[in-house]
């Protein structure tokens, strides 16, 4: 292994919703290799404060207050990047969100709303931003931030689970229409991780201080739930965006890691009470 390999020394990164949650880990986890960074996010409380950790880490990061669901908000900001530094390297497409819902019991206007803010967003900022990395001839990496609801069955989470499946598929075919510009485009697929938003922090600045704790009981469920037993950290997502931007995985485009802790893999498999694998229907045997 060549260390700098990993290195994303000079390179440009725009994260939408890179203020709270999974986005500010990957602008941080990035910074720490070397990138500048340009934060997105609708909370310009969180625009600064993921702004300042990365000048703390020494490198360079500019705020741009964005809300995705307003594609010429998403227009302004990566024109905003490419003015600032004169190039982008890396797009993540972080941005997103849900409520949960039955499917009968959601409105149109709620529809359109998650495909908006799922969807839409990364059309509109992938549009915008491939062209200025064709422009600077160094190829690029943009990363699509989907979920394991993607690839499986989510009830009262449809119109979302509809929209990650969508982003899987766009995923694998805009890693062939843009491979003959060295741009390679990949996705990651968390499940339950640690965030503000898991954690009741939806508005104003990150503060751990205030966030709902899970109880034992809900510990525990978690840990049978997900085969490495624990709920994902947000930084484990920063990690495998800084491989997938990297020299280290320069031959791998059009595919989805999941960073869900096995829980793709257990497919319906939970451990019970006892600790031993079973099938749902006897997880409290």
């Amino acid at each position: 292994m060549n260390p700098p390999n990993i290195s994303l020394a000079n390179q440009v990164a725009v994260i939408t919703g890179g203020g709270g949650g999974i986005g500010r880990a990957i602008a941080l986890a990035y910074a720490s290799v070397g990138a500048d960074v340009v934060i997105g996010d609708i909370i310009p409380e969180r625009c600064e404060e993921t702004v300042a950790r990365v000048r703390e880490i020494g490198r360079e990061a500019l705020p741009v207050p964005t809300d995705v669901t307003d594609t010429n908000q998403i227009r302004a900001l990566i024109d905003s990047a490419a003015k600032h530094f004169g190039r982008i390297d890396i797009l993540v497409n972080n941005a997103g969100g849900v409520s949960r819902k039955r499917f009968l019991d959601q409105s149109e206007r709620s529809w359109r709303k998650h495909i908006d803010l799922n969807l839409v967003s990364v059309l509109a900022a992938t549009s915008a931003c491939v062209p200025v990395m064709i422009r600077g001839g160094r190829g690029g990496s943009v990363i699509n931030v989907s979920s394991i609801e993607g690839s499986r069955a989510a009830p009262n989470y449809a119109v979302y689970a509809a929209c990650k499946a969508g982003l899987l598929n766009l995923t694998r075919t805009l890693a062939l229409e843009f491979a003959e510009h060295g741009i390679r485009v990949n996705a990651i697929a968390p499940d339950y991780t640690v965030t503000p938003g898991t954690s009741g922090n939806f508005t104003g600045p990150v503060d751990p201080a205030y966030w709902i704790q899970p109880s034992e009981n809900q510990q525990a469920a978690t840990a049978r739930r997900i085969p490495l037993g624990r709920a994902g950290i947000d930084a484990e997502c920063g990690n495998v965006a800084v491989f997938l931007s990297s020299r280290m995985s320069d031959y791998v485009t059009g595919t989805v890691i999941p960073v869900d802790g096995g829980t793709w893999a257990s497919s319906g498999w939970l451990r019970n009470k006892a600790g031993q694998w079973t099938l749902t229907g006897d997880v409290e045997t």
